[in-house]
């Protein structure tokens, strides 16, 4: 017998003998690549082949706890693994006590997000934190509980049915690379326990950090310098990428993955069916290098799948890797593809260069990350969204901005300088903290504000206003991924500026895009005389015309077109038809310019001197020329018939 074979007879034992039959099939399908990727990494360990043993059989008694309504889902999305590339699929990011409150007071809203299409809801962490600052809830302090002033599990599992009701699928941020420094594991091993100490990296001295300091970058330079702090209850040197109380995990522990994948499940078994797996290109250290995207982060990842895919394979992973375009692939699992990984990437490049092509009047940015960007592996989708929590980190396309002998450098500083409000621009928004002398200053604020809401001064400013939103949403609505929409961007929701009034967040001023829900503008989110409602409006029919339109799914294919006008952004989205003789064909044709722009459909090749393209916004048809007013955008289509 071999020891799969035993690992496989551990498992079976531990749960109801009606279950078996699935369990054995995913097992036979996924457990080669877990056995890999984990020998790989913890291969050299002693009774490593005992560990493993153990480490099924921990997952199987979690598997054997999933309910019934759980596994149903699990069978229907096996058999249907493009679920989630459908156009349909639209995502809602939110805090929780800023978007309701609590847990519970969530389920008021729901009506809010079918009205959207909502199908996807990431709540911003909601386990228990870590007392006092805690990065918004990003220091976890326990995995195994909610934060208090939100509720209960009880409440979690409520809101979990009650949204699948809705067809809503609820995302949780999941924190992989760090805990904080009052979590059960840090307390005890601030109390002396060896165990537990071996779950983080500490130094006696500074001489190992400070060689890992020559090549590591800094997140919060101003706010939290450095990569390690000294912790005085033992004398040693923790590592802390983050914040000083955000102890770094040590995943050479197989213990750490162990707990870590454990906890994921359990949380799975409650009802949450997308893990948001926070600081992904973090999780492996390597002297002599910057610690990310290091070829162990992705085995940790491809053997989180595979336990996943064997335990619960109706949930999906998703990765916060915020990293260069050409980095960003790996994280789907292109660089292997015998062995999956995420499920869904941000796609950080297209969001900051979308900005980048709105300060610049010039799509130059955007082609360059579009031509970047490889096709999706199979059963991947992106994640397409305008803003989020964090700041705009304009790093990410420096190897965009750098194309055609340009200094990226003063380029990427004029975007930022310009966001941050400077003479002549739109927007009204803050710069963040620079990691080094070759960063640039990354930008807060929300969408409104940034496209230039605030600064308002006429009802046409408040008009070119919507228009720059919703065309940067429209770039994000059909590019080819799951879109995202920010809590209250649908409102025009202006900046938090109070923020600094709380002692706790006066320092850090992503807090500027965290308010509270507007709840005037949200009661009148439908009288389109006002500035939300005729926003919300606006984005409802975008969204509702999308579900209609298969070309934007992310299955299907994109393909670009360069314009002559820089300031034009032109590309094609095609699906074919079920008998393959015609092609569903999407043009999109956005305006990042203050200026009016002529375009032909001729001059691009697409349009003969009778057809007829329709305008899906406004339902007009063009045989040609289109003049497009500033900021404005069409989502233009047409049936190709193939020639043989």
């Amino acid at each position: 017998m071999t020891f799969l074979n035993t690992c496989l007879d551990q498992m079976l034992a531990q749960i109801p003998i009606e279950r078996r039959d699935s369990l054995r099939a995913r097992f036979e399908s996924h457990g080669c690549v877990l056995l890999n990727r984990l020998q790989h990494l913890y291969g050299k360990h002693p009774h490593f082949e005992e560990w493993f043993i153990k480490l099924l059989t921990r997952v199987a008694i979690t598997h054997a706890n999933r309910s019934t309504e759980l596994l149903a889902l699990d069978i229907h999305r096996e058999t249907n693994p493009n679920w989630f590339t459908q156009q349909s699929m639209l995502g809602y990011c939110a805090y929780v006590d800023r978007f309701a409150g609590t847990l519970q007071g969530i389920n008021q809203k729901i009506d809010h997000l079918s009205e959207l299409g909502v199908s996807y809801l990431h709540l911003l962490p909601f386990l228990r934190a870590r007392a006092g600052d805690n990065d918004g809830g990003f220091a976890v302090a326990s995995y195994d509980e909610i934060e208090p002033r939100f509720g209960d599990m009880q409440d979690l599992r409520d809101l979990t049915t009650n949204l699948r009701l809705h067809g809503i699928s609820l995302c949780s941020d999941f924190v992989l690379n760090h805990v904080a420094d009052d979590h059960p594991w840090a307390r005890a091993a601030k109390a002396g326990s060896n165990k537990e100490l071996e779950y983080f990296y500490t130094y006696a001295d500074r001489t190992e950090p400070d060689l890992f300091e020559r090549d590591l970058g800094q997140i919060f330079p101003q706010a939290a310098p450095g990569n390690f702090t000294f912790e005085p209850n033992l004398q040693r040197w923790v590592w802390t990428t983050f914040y000083p109380y955000q102890w770094d995990l040590n995943y050479t522990n197989p213990a750490v993955f162990e707990e870590m994948a454990l906890a994921l499940l359990a949380l799975a078994n409650n009802g949450v069916e997308v893990f948001r797996l926070d600081s992904t290109a973090f999780l492996w250290k390597r002297a002599g290098t910057n610690c990310m995207n290091q070829v162990e982060a992705h085995w940790i990842l491809q053997a989180l799948r595979s336990i996943v895919d064997i335990a619960a394979p109706g949930v999906l992973l998703k990765a916060e890797a915020i990293v260069p375009t050409a980095e960003l692939p790996a994280y789907l699992g292109n660089k292997n593809p015998s062995a999956a990984e995420c499920h869904l990437a941000y796609h950080s490049s297209l969001m900051a260069a979308s900005w980048g092509a709105l300060a610049e009047q010039n799509c130059d940015l955007l082609y360059n990350v579009m031509e970047a960007t490889p096709t999706l592996p199979e059963h991947t989708s992106w994640l397409t969204y305008i803003r989020c929590h964090d700041d705009i980190g304009w790093n990410v396309i420096r190897p965009e901005a750098s194309q055609k002998a340009q200094n990226a450098q003063q380029r990427l500083q004029h975007i930022a300088q310009f966001y941050a409000g400077a003479e002549n621009s739109f927007a009204n928004g803050a710069s963040f903290q620079a990691s080094d002398a070759n960063a640039v200053h990354g930008t807060n604020g929300m969408s409104s504000a940034l496209t230039g809401y605030a600064r308002a001064k006429t009802p046409n400013d408040t008009k070119l206003a919507q228009r720059r939103l919703l065309l940067l949403y429209g770039v994000s609505f059909c590019f080819g991924g799951m879109p995202l929409i920010y809590m209250g961007d649908e409102l025009a929701q202006a900046n938090h500026e109070l923020y600094a009034s709380v002692p706790e967040y006066a320092n850090d001023s992503r807090w500027l895009q965290r308010p509270f829900l507007d709840e005037s503008s949200y009661a009148t989110r439908h009288d389109k005389t006002t500035v939300s409602g005729n926003l919300f409006l606006k984005l409802c029919h975008f969204l509702a015309l999308r579900r209609t339109l298969p070309m934007l799914a992310a299955t299907a294919s994109r393909s670009q077109f360069k314009h002559r006008n820089p300031a034009l952004l032109t590309f094609f989205r095609d699906d074919a038809s079920a008998d393959a003789s015609t092609t569903n064909r999407l043009l999109f044709v956005g305006n990042f310019s203050e200026k009016t722009q002529k375009i032909s459909l001729q001059e691009l090749a697409i349009c003969n001197s009778n057809e007829s393209w329709l305008d899906q916004l406004t339902n007009e048809s063009y045989t040609d020329t289109i003049d497009i007013e500033p900021w404005s955008q069409y989502w233009l289509t047409n049936k190709i018939t193939k020639i043989n």
